[in-house]
């Protein structure tokens, strides 16, 4: 059987609730965005219900902790249906009562899913590490980011609780959404369809302060007079900063 869900987290949820209610312990969650009908296969639609997912958040929590409820989250970001899937099994494992079943390493869904947590954790620790923003002439501080996993939701705490007194956008290209902080609150935003077609890969289409530009010129020497040539190690460097970030440092723009 194959639960056909929205591609929300909720809907994912919901087909967990689905799962027991039915008791269809074999069913498989496919976003609608990646279905494809199988002729050998029932299907059906499962209707997003935030009571429902609300139900099957609450359970986890009381459960099993909060710590498995933030993994789950990680692994549903990570936009990979085959985590997904694992993420789906570990929760029917554990509802069923097999509380151990994180602990079972020889078996693939679990395997699968650590790993996943792995790669969404490293990828959240890289964007903390490698967004720059930049400044508007009009105060307004802005970052664009392209992550491999959509983990922008993941570093808001992190960037709000660093740059509190100071109002930012963090931009997702990819995914095409965003956040505004205006030091009060944060808030989710989308670049509409105009603004989006003048998107470029490293930069919107804003005015920026005059001091900003100062700046990042000032870091490009900075940067460029403390390489050593001899002590120069590229595959090294490489390893630590991969080529995928450079064209949002502002230390590797020309």
């Amino acid at each position: 059987m194959n639960y056909v869900f929205d591609g929300s987290y909720q809907g994912f949820l919901c087909c967990v609730f689905e799962c027991f209610e039915m008791k269809e312990w074999h069913a498989v969650p496919v976003a609608e965005g990646l279905f494809q009908p199988d002729i050998f296969l029932p299907e059906r639609t499962i209707f997003t219900d935030v009571d429902k997912a609300q139900r099957i958040q609450n359970g986890l929590k009381s459960k099993f902790g909060k710590l498995i409820v933030d993994d789950i989250y990680r692994a549903f970001l990570s936009e990979d249906p085959v985590a997904w899937q694992a993420a789906y099994y570990i929760m029917v494992r554990l509802f069923q009562g097999q509380t151990d079943v994180l602990e079972n390493f020889g078996d693939t869904q679990v395997l699968y899913f650590h790993q996943t947590l792995k790669k969404v954790s490293r990828e959240r620790h890289r964007m903390k590490a490698f967004i720059r923003f930049s400044k508007s002439n009009d105060g307004l501080y802005y970052a664009i980011i392209e992550p491999d996993f959509n983990v922008l939701p993941l570093i808001l705490s992190f960037f709000r609780n660093r740059y509190a007194d100071m109002p930012w956008i963090i931009y997702d290209v990819k995914r095409k959404y965003g956040f505004y902080y205006d030091t009060v609150a944060v808030s989710e935003i989308e670049i509409d369809t105009t603004e989006q077609k003048n998107l470029q890969s490293s930069s919107l289409t804003i005015a920026l302060d005059e001091r900003d530009e100062l700046f990042k010129r000032l870091w490009k020497q900075y940067f460029k007079s403390t390489n050593i040539e001899a002590r120069r190690n590229i595959k090294l460097h490489v390893q630590h900063v991969p080529k995928r970030y450079w064209k949002y440092l502002v230390e590797k723009q020309r």
